[in-house]
């Protein structure tokens, strides 16, 4: 899946200068129209726009050029030891969106505390001196950003050190002298619609859009509420055009840094929900029709599947008409992210884990092909169910399971709802181990006054047997399983001779031939030797001439016996 895409202008001033960023941009019209105004403006002698496309495995940019205009760039000879540029050289490139990446990461605990995101920091002046004047934050996230870049391209520590402090001085008075300058309208005297119409034509309109949509969740307390501030400038944004594109841009992206804390989508949901739980609600957000119709026809995607009310129904409602891809793009990469992640679904329920990892599988599924691709989603799921056939998982899956029958039916279950093929396999060793074990042999073949009966307990065996089938595991494991059942299923019929009793049973012939045909068949007993030994009594049967005369004289009996027949083996 492509991740989000940024559009960045890069200047020259003067023809042997380097590439400078001049701004990054979720709008490629916005960013196409600013590089021509600087070039018709005379402002430089060449300016390119590049498409930057994150890829989430490797969280490295792709660049492909899509506009360059003015003087072609100059072939400079350069000694091997000039000085690698650093990352970052201007206040302009901390708002590219793999910068602030970085600052998030790096003042993750202080952005935390304040309630804020990094994009905020970087468009707000009052968040921007608190900072400055917390001094030790500043200087740790200076240090964590200088330290491995400086051993990564060998230049100076403190040098770097001393680049990336000016850097962070230089940015905090930008932010200030845009506050001084009234950059940044309050919305208390103008909507945000006026506001996008004025500062639509401006150079810097999505800095300055940025500020005002930051300064309008001043002083908004948790994720809740800032989310519902957020849905509200949505609403109050220009219906459409460049202004609509201009509010939604600052919006979708101080949401999308809003999302990617987990704290911040627990309390957004619900704060009693579990992983799994906040997983479903967030595929409803991001894909409610194929979810919704998933819902009317399926009662256990009803019931797991949470409703999603308030600020997230509301951001749901603005996913579901288009409203943002690279919001839709950063949720879904959330759920991936926590699909292939070690923490568990469901702690306290293992049972459950499944039954809403089904639910998962379902919508992400429904909706493949426009949120992610089909084989995107099994990557996901087949990383997950790695954990599902860990010994942790299940030694607490099964524990609660007061039979070696009960275990064995559960383990059928997660054999059933594991994919790829070595979770396959794990999960087939943990079903034969279960089913090959004494315990279970010696239950099955145990008669309780009061318990199952003899034909009872092959009934549940070839159910049994038809999980296991409809599991698809591999050939190997099936038939090791399918015949370690099939050894049970016979002890149990030889322990009372059921097959013998069927066939001295004083009752019409075409009854006990059905009654033993469904034997053969594996409906009511497993398939090995108790079936086999049904089969030879129903082959001895039907020669029988009262049998035959029977059969001949009821052909109706005859039609309904065929498929029997046919299963068993005894007919074309």
């Amino acid at each position: 899946m492509a991740g989000p895409i940024h559009y960045e202008v890069y200047v020259r001033k003067t023809a042997l200068s380097d590439w400078t960023l001049l701004i990054a941009s979720e709008n490629r019209r916005h960013a196409v129209e600013a590089a021509r105004e600087h070039i018709d403006a005379k402002q430089a002698v060449a300016v390119r726009v590049t498409k930057e496309t994150l890829d989430p495995d490797t969280m490295a940019f792709q660049s492909v050029v899509i506009l360059n205009l003015g003087l072609p760039e100059q072939k400079v000879k350069t000694s091997s030891e000039t000085e690698t540029r650093p990352a970052c050289s201007t206040p302009v490139e901390l708002y590219a969106p793999h910068a602030r990446m970085l600052v998030a990461r790096v003042l993750e605990d202080w952005l935390k505390r304040q309630g804020v995101t990094a994009f905020e920091l970087l468009h707000r002046p009052d968040l921007a001196e608190i900072l400055e004047a917390s001094g030790v934050e500043l200087q740790h996230a200076v240090q964590k950003i200088a330290v491995p870049e400086a051993q990564a391209s060998g230049q100076e520590v403190h040098a770097m050190i001393r680049h990336y402090q000016r850097l962070a001085d230089a940015t905090v008075a930008r932010l200030l002298k845009a506050r001084r300058d009234g950059r940044f309208p309050a919305l208390d005297k103008a909507s945000v619609a006026d506001v996008a119409r004025r500062l639509v034509d401006e150079p810097e309109r999505v800095f300055a859009m940025g500020g005002v949509v930051s300064q309008a969740l001043a002083g908004k307390k948790g994720a809740r509420a800032r989310l519902d501030a957020l849905m509200d400038l949505v609403a109050s944004a220009p219906a459409d055009g460049p202004e609509r594109a201009l509010v939604l841009g600052a919006v979708e992206q101080i949401a999308a840094e809003m999302l990617a804390v987990r704290a911040n989508v627990v309390e957004i949901l619900e704060p009693s929900l579990d992983l799994g739980a906040n997983l479903a609600a967030v595929i409803r957000m991001i894909a409610p029709r194929e979810v919704e119709a998933l819902v009317a026809v399926d009662g256990r995607m009803a019931r797991l599947t949470p409703q999603v009310e308030g600020p997230a129904r509301r951001l749901g409602d603005h996913l579901a008409a288009g409203g943002s891809s690279l919001l839709t793009a950063s949720l879904t990469r959330m759920v991936v992210r926590e699909l292939t992640g070690q923490r568990r679904l469901r702690p306290s329920d293992p049972v459950g884990e499944i039954d809403i990892l089904r639910v998962l599988a379902m919508g992400l599924t429904a909706s493949a092909g426009r949120l992610l691709s089909l084989e995107e989603v099994q990557n996901a799921f087949i990383e997950r169910s790695r954990r599902l056939v860990a010994a942790d998982f299940v030694a607490a899956y099964v524990k609660d399971c007061p039979t070696a029958l009960a275990e064995a039916e559960q383990l059928a279950r997660l054999c059933e709802n594991v994919t790829g093929g070595a979770s396959k396999r794990a999960a087939a060793r943990w079903l034969l181990a279960c089913i090959a074990a004494l315990r279970f042999e010696t239950e099955m073949r145990q008669s309780t006054p009061g318990g199952p009966t003899a034909a009872q307990r092959l009934a549940t065996l070839a159910r049994l047997q038809r999980s296991v089938r409809i599991s698809h595991l591999g050939e190997p494991e099936e038939t090791q399983i399918l015949a370690a059942i099939g050894v049970v299923g016979g002890a149990v019929e030889a322990d009372v001779g059921l097959t013998a009793q069927i066939s001295r049973a004083k009752i019409a012939p075409l009854h006990r031939l059905g009654v033993l045909l469904r034997l053969a068949a594996g409906e009511t007993a497993p398939i090995g030797p108790a079936a086999d030994r049904a089969r030879a009594e129903a082959l001895r049967l039907l020669r029988a001439p009262e049998v035959r005369t029977a059969l001949a004289d009821a052909p109706g009996e005859m039609a309904a016996l065929k498929p029997l027949m046919q299963t068993a083996g005894l007919a074309a």
